[in-house]
């Protein structure tokens, strides 16, 4: 997030929908936004998200986010109102309070982690969502056959983090649907599992969390093994090009301890 990014600006544009702003925070999360804050103003608190209004990648990802939300709430934040101009593309979601969810060995917070899990994967796939196929991993899986393995009529969140699961005293909320698609149910457990290994999960332990999810239970070792094997290679190339980032090497290595617990044979 950009210290030098000219709020003003978005204050002008969102005021119609907040009222006269009194505070606005930013927040740490937000890594695809050029700006992510809690609000204040005189019709209430709002989560904003905002983006530059320039064809690509990132206003694509906010138009999804937009239109998929009506279909995820209550899991999600709602959104309450959207604002564009030339310049910015913004969301204004339901303020929620709650903290990160700890995805660490012995947290407290897995079982709730799991039920949300099981909420998301039993979510309808709505209309609006049937021309978004999941291909991000096609390219690093061995062949077309194993790329197909990906292939379902489920919706996925596919950003499966701890920033994104956020705990509060009562409810859970999935948020930041930035990139929902359609495809194989198993793939956001699977997700899951990558990131319970790269938090100190054993692989045999991972599984077991993923292994109470229903979309778990009904996929196939062989769809799982490939997928496995294309996150692999994924953090791989991801690693090369971008050798210093510490993240992706965490994630890469999570990903190398699973295909090593469950064989998968990598080339």
């Amino acid at each position: 997030m950009s210290p030098t990014l000219p709020a003003p600006e978005i204050q002008a544009l969102i005021g119609q929908h907040t009222g006269e702003l009194s505070s606005l925070r930013r927040t740490e999360r937000g890594f695809s936004s050029d700006l992510t804050a809690l609000v204040e103003g005189e019709k209430g608190g709002f989560f904003v998200k905002a983006v530059r209004n320039r064809p690509g990648g990132r206003r694509d990802s906010l138009t999804r986010e937009r239109l998929i939300n009506p279909f995820v709430s209550p899991i999600s934040p709602a959104l309450r109102w959207c604002a564009e101009d030339e310049d910015w593309v913004v969301l204004g979601f339901e303020a929620v309070t709650g903290r990160l969810s700890d995805f660490g060995p012995g947290s407290p917070d897995l079982p709730r982690i799991v039920q949300l899990l099981d909420r998301v994967g039993r979510l309808d796939l709505p209309e609006v969502a049937r021309d978004w196929p999941e291909t991000r991993w096609d390219r690093f899986a061995l062949d077309e056959t194993e790329a197909e393995l990906f292939r379902g009529k489920s919706l996925l969140h596919t950003d499966i983090n701890p920033s994104n699961l956020i705990v509060g005293e009562q409810n859970m909320w999935a948020v930041d649907w930035a990139w929902p698609t359609r495809g194989a149910a198993f793939i956001d457990p699977a997700l899951f599992v990558v990131q319970l290994v790269a938090a100190g999960h054993t692989a045999e332990g991972a599984e077991s969390w993923a292994s109470r999810c229903t979309a778990w239970t009904k996929a196939d070792p062989k769809a799982v093994d490939a997928f496995v094997g294309a996150t692999v290679r994924m953090y791989r190339a991801f690693a090369e090009r971008k050798p210093d980032v510490p993240w992706i090497k965490a994630m890469e290595a999570a990903a190398q301890a699973w295909a090593d617990h469950r064989r998968v044979v990598l080339v």
